[in-house]
């Protein structure tokens, strides 16, 4: 198997296919390859606790029986896991340096390879950001964003809306996550005031808390509601980067606070 896969990934293009064919089949076979891999991962870390615990049980079981080993089973564990996922980062971070320096503005993220316009951005605000929503937590933020990538990729529909409706999760999320949900909120707005109340410790301040309300009623609505016989809205490509990158450094931030 390794065979086939390397002399596909490989193969001299011979012109039977268009070269943009051939080029994208091999992106795709590499994507789904790390997204194998990242898959295999994530069962992985959501058995660790599992694994730790027997660890402990078996080093327990030792002493008890009166041998005496070096070292510690648990922290061997621990040791592993860590080296597995710093391998696969090191292989994703790999990736991506290569894509760079080929001069192709794609970017491997979280099982998809998309298409990444900005090299600051996406240092400082894309890179973290995917990395903080691997979480099983942010699962829907993941899959709003890719989304919303995708859309704006494609020249699809409202892709800012879809970027929005990540934020949104995120603020619900964590409201729920902090207990400060009370069921009676009707929508973002509402969520919003929970992680501003002062009875919760203003988790945001003032000024963020309108900031956040400002976006979701000028950029978010007019995009989740029927136009009418009023004009469709629609937002400029330099505005649809803005409102994606805009939501990405939210949520990025929100977490972080947690």
């Amino acid at each position: 198997m390794d065979k086939v896969c390397k002399d596909f990934v490989f193969a001299n293009y011979d012109g039977t296919v268009s070269a943009d064919r051939f080029m994208k089949e091999r992106i795709s076979f590499i994507e789904l390859a790390f997204r194998e891999k990242e898959e295999e991962l994530t069962k992985i870390n959501q058995n660790l606790a599992k694994e730790l615990f027997n660890a402990r049980q078996k080093d327990k079981f030792i002493k008890n029986s009166g041998f005496r080993l070096p070292g510690n089973r648990e922290d061997g564990v621990k040791a592993y896991n860590k080296l597995l996922n710093s391998n696969f980062d090191a292989s994703v971070d790999e990736i991506n340096e290569r894509l760079r320096r080929a001069g192709y503005k794609l970017n491997y993220h979280n099982g998809f390879i998309q298409i990444a316009d900005d090299e600051l951005v996406e240092e400082q605000i894309e890179k973290e950001f995917w990395s903080i929503t691997k979480d099983p937590l942010w699962k829907n933020v993941d899959i709003d964003m890719k989304e919303s990538i995708d859309r704006r990729d494609s020249n699809g529909r409202d892709p800012s809306f879809y970027a929005a409706r990540a934020l949104e999760s995120t603020i619900k999320i964590i409201s729920d996550q902090k207990e400060w949900t009370h069921r009676g909120e009707k929508g973002a707005h509402n969520y919003i005031d929970n992680l501003g109340s002062k009875k919760n410790g203003e988790f945001i301040n003032s000024w963020e808390k309108d900031a956040l309300k400002f976006f979701f009623t000028f950029v978010r609505n007019p995009f989740g509601h029927g136009a009418g016989s009023e004009e469709m809205p629609q937002l400029t490509p330099q505005q649809t980067n803005w409102a994606i990158e805009t939501c990405m450094s939210w949520i990025k931030n929100l977490i972080n606070r947690m």
